[in-house]
């Protein structure tokens, strides 16, 4: 519903940095400069080593809340530390941000309006083109689905200008996604377990299956200032993350037992495959993915609804 969300609603955002101080400085500069300013502005700083503390230390433009880990917690790490604290402070909604994008300066207030349990801002590039790759479909019922994502906002929408006002999406970025505190309360917290990447699909897929509806909002912009450039990394230590976390997504919310079988089958192609690509490190990634994901089928302790 567009329109005037509840006036008296109070927004916590939430940031998850490390090591990015010049890009974590942009970022702050769109909160700082947002027509509907934040009620506080939680930082989570995740063990950084450059001099991320001097640009935080700098901002008294902010309602800043800082906590500085004594590890690198990864991004769903922090942003469950982040979102509990925003939480337990009793804020109304959580605002998640990452440290490479910017908001324009209208983005919360175009948010805020919408009186949804769960929103996203609409990303772009430096260049202005449309880069919202949130899943329109996200398929976790078909078991030749070999990705769940079947469709995305900018496969399905030229540009920002064709988009209605509102989208419905079915998983999220936690990169200018806006939550009510009355879904954290049902489905808990973003799981630390996954360390980076698919916590905020598997949250998206809880808030989902207890009957919310997640929607892009048109007119809330947000600024991409990096490429989208990690999925070619398969063979390294990031794409052990990517396959070990795709394969959770599956065996906890796949809709059937073959797709739950899923990961299984992915393993064994990737392994068989492996001499013809090249890839032994890529293999080596996989097996380990499926091994260690076959542990965390069960939400994790921490991220369960708060009692």
């Amino acid at each position: 519903m567009t329109g005037e969300g509840p006036r008296s609603e109070t927004v916590a955002v939430v940031v998850v940095t490390y090591n990015r101080a010049d890009l974590l400085a942009g970022m702050l500069d769109g909160l700082a400069a947002q027509t509907r300013r934040p009620d506080a502005v939680i930082v989570v700083d995740n063990a950084s080593s450059d001099h991320t503390r001097e640009v935080l230390g700098a901002r008294t433009d902010l309602p800043l809340r800082v906590t500085t880990t004594e590890d690198n917690l990864g991004g769903a790490g922090g942003f469950h530390l982040g979102v509990r604290a925003a939480y337990d402070a009793g804020f109304d909604r959580v605002w998640l941000m990452d440290d490479d994008v910017v908001p324009a300066p209208g983005c919360l207030e175009a948010l805020m309006s919408v009186d949804e349990d769960c929103l996203i801002a609409v990303r772009e590039d430096l260049s202005g083109a449309l880069v919202e790759k949130a899943a329109i479909e996200f398929d976790l019922a078909s078991p030749l689905a070999i990705r769940p994502k079947r469709s995305t906002v900018d496969s399905v929408f030229a540009d920002r200008g064709s988009m209605p006002e509102l989208v419905e999406v079915q998983n999220v970025a936690f990169e200018g996604f806006l939550v009510r505190r009355s879904v954290i309360e049902e489905v808990g917290f973003p799981d630390p377990e996954f360390f980076i990447f698919y916590d905020d699909v598997d949250f998206a897929v809880r808030a989902r299956r207890a009957g919310r509806r997640i929607w892009a909002v048109r007119d809330a912009v947000l600024v991409r200032q990096l490429d989208f450039n990690q999925q070619h990394d398969l063979a390294g230590w990031k794409g052990f993350y990517m396959y070990r976390n795709l394969f959770v997504v599956h065996l906890r919310h796949g809709e059937n037992a073959l797709v739950r079988l899923k990961p299984w089958l992915i393993t064994l192609v990737v392994v068989l495959l492996s001499p013809l690509r090249g890839g032994r490190a890529e293999a080596r990634n996989v097996v380990r993915a499926m091994a260690s994901a076959r542990g965390l089928r069960g939400l994790s302790r921490t991220a369960r609804p708060p009692r």
